[in-house]
């Protein structure tokens, strides 16, 4: 199956698109938050991308803004204090690993540190697997 084109849609059709395709829950606005429990990233209703219906049999379909994510709305649940306080840990961690760390005791260079499985990606892929058998 091919990926169709995101449609762009003013803010009120984008709106009514959300209301209407996704079944699981409520949109009051563009601006509400989602938690992904797929890539593991925050997204909002402005970012979710709605593609299809170019042809009368197409129908619309909304997606995960993020590359390479293939989520439907049954993936996104409202973020909840307990979520963004560990997405927002997570990250800070990501990025202390990110700094550079010297080769040599003589300052003769600079590698990033090598990343185990303990990256952000995978940390969230862990805790968005403990919240999908919440559901």
């Amino acid at each position: 199956m091919t990926v169709a084109d995101p449609v762009n849609l003013s803010d009120p059709d984008k709106l009514d698109a959300l209301r209407a395709l996704d079944q699981f829950r409520q949109w009051r606005s563009l601006d509400e938050k989602r938690y992904c429990l797929v890539c593991g990233k925050i997204i909002t209703g402005r970012q979710i991308q709605v593609a299809g219906g170019t042809r009368s049999y197409e129908p619309l379909r909304l997606s995960c803004p993020t590359a390479q994510c293939n989520s439907i709305p049954m993936d996104w649940v409202l973020p909840t204090d307990e979520i963004l306080a560990r997405v927002e840990v997570m990250a800070a961690q990501e990025r202390t690993a990110a700094v550079l760390t010297p080769v040599t005791p003589d300052g003769g260079g600079y590698v990033q540190p090598i990343r185990e499985h303990n990256g952000i990606a995978s940390r969230l892929r862990k805790l968005a697997f403990r919240f999908k058998h919440c559901l």
